[in-house]
């Protein structure tokens, strides 16, 4: 829950936000690449809000409006699903004098403050020039708002609020207690891969994972007219667009499968169609993945979920790669999958029954534990290159954005 703010005490003086990196703060001597990519997705994500500087000082970044139109609020939103942000706080914003700082303290926290019956009040002195230390900031704020609010009494163990004060080079600022951010890196920093990305549970939160690593989303869906719908597509559509709101613009390509399924139908034996088409599948995200600048391939696979995920077929599956395959939920069961699908709105739109291709001719009883040479045997089948051609020049390929509402 965001902060509640005292609406008069926003009008009254300059608010903001603060923003602390976290795991950036180790990249050392990279740490300023990693910053600059972070402000740049920050200043990307903020502009349909209004107009904003964002900076970086003092191992803090700070985003601040700059008219009385711009956003804070929806700021804030956007902010807490920004890969790379450890954690943030609204704050307000006064001059580096005790008396505005108590002033601002009372005025703008005046709503929480109201709402709990005990608080402490910690700070931070990055200005060693201020002239009151920390702990004579804690105990002359603190000693302000017990006299401000009667009802309140101090707890240095379990405060219901904590009252963070903050003494900085270019101004003192007030906030409650900060909010978790995202976590992970910027997106941008780690390069680019392709999410082989179904209509299930687990490709969204497969390419969430990743985001959060650093990786720039390309996403590869494969579609079978007549035997998969257009509210299939619309549903792996609106499922990027909810990822899109952590990781920013996703490009998707839609390659054209019919053909190569009915192929793998008419010609091979039935206990391996899903290992072939899983195959088939690898090799034309690889070869889109290679296309669009991407250096590896992100599935959602998760160790023994299904006959396709055994040990023995995702070996038979990665013989066909030449770039990594990332598998972010190979160790994870099925209900840590589904939370973190509930925690990114994914989760709701995956459960509808618009089916995706992998369901398309599934054989009744499919070889769990497939070897490479039998398999390779089978393909022989198929005209791999022509089919792999067929495909890709059917491709469509759009951009996704995060949409609101």
């Amino acid at each position: 829950m965001m902060d509640r703010i005292n609406p008069a005490a926003q009008a009254a003086q300059k608010e903001l936000i603060l923003i602390k990196v976290g795991e950036l703060a180790l990249k050392g001597l990279n740490r300023r690449t990693f910053e600059d990519v972070l402000m740049k997705n920050l200043r990307r994500r903020l502009a349909p809000l209004g107009r904003f500087e964002v900076r970086a000082a003092q191992s803090t970044i700070t985003v601040t409006p700059l008219d009385a139109d711009a956003d804070l609020h929806k700021a804030a939103q956007r902010v807490a699903q920004v890969f790379g942000i450890a954690a943030f706080s609204r704050a307000g914003m006064c001059e580096k004098d005790l008396e505005d700082i108590q002033r601002t303290a009372a005025e703008y926290l005046a709503p929480q403050l109201e709402q709990v019956s005990s608080f402490k009040v910690e700070a931070k002195r990055s200005d060693k020039s201020f002239p009151l230390k920390s702990p004579a900031i804690c105990e002359q704020v603190g000693g302000y708002l017990l006299d401000r609010f009667p009802h309140l009494h101090v707890d240095v163990h379990q405060p219901e609020l904590t009252v963070m004060v903050e003494v900085r080079d270019f101004g003192a600022y007030v906030h409650g207690q900060a909010l978790r951010g995202a976590g992970g890196i910027p997106v941008g920093t780690g390069g680019k891969a392709a999410v082989l990305i179904s209509g299930g549970i687990d490709s969204p939160v497969a390419a969430w994972m990743m985001a959060k690593r650093g990786l720039e989303l390309h996403a590869v869906h494969f579609a079978s007219p007549p035997y998969t719908s257009e509210r299939a597509e619309d549903k792996v559509h609106r499922l990027l667009r909810q990822v899109a709101a952590y990781s920013g613009r996703i490009a998707l390509h839609t390659v054209p499968f019919t053909h190569i399924q009915e192929e793998i139908r008419n010609r091979c034996p039935e206990e391996l169609f899903t290992i072939l088409m899983r195959r088939m599948m690898m090799r034309l995200a690889q070869r889109v993945a290679g296309q669009t600048g991407c250096s590896a391939l992100i599935t959602g696979e998760s160790l023994g979920q299904v006959a396709s995920q055994t040990v023995q077929a995702v070996a038979c599956t990665d013989a066909v790669c030449t770039m990594p395959v990332l598998r972010p939920l190979i160790g994870m069961d099925k209900e840590e999958i589904i939370a973190i699908a509930r925690k990114i709105n994914t989760f709701d739109i995956s459960i509808e029954p618009y089916e995706d291709c992998c369901t398309v001719f599934t054989p009744r009883h499919p070889r769990t534990r497939p070897v490479l040479k039998f398999v390779e045997l089978a393909e022989q089948a198929l005209d791999i290159p022509a089919l792999e051609e067929e495909a890709l020049a059917g491709v469509r390929s759009l951009r996704l954005s995060y949409e609101e509402g």
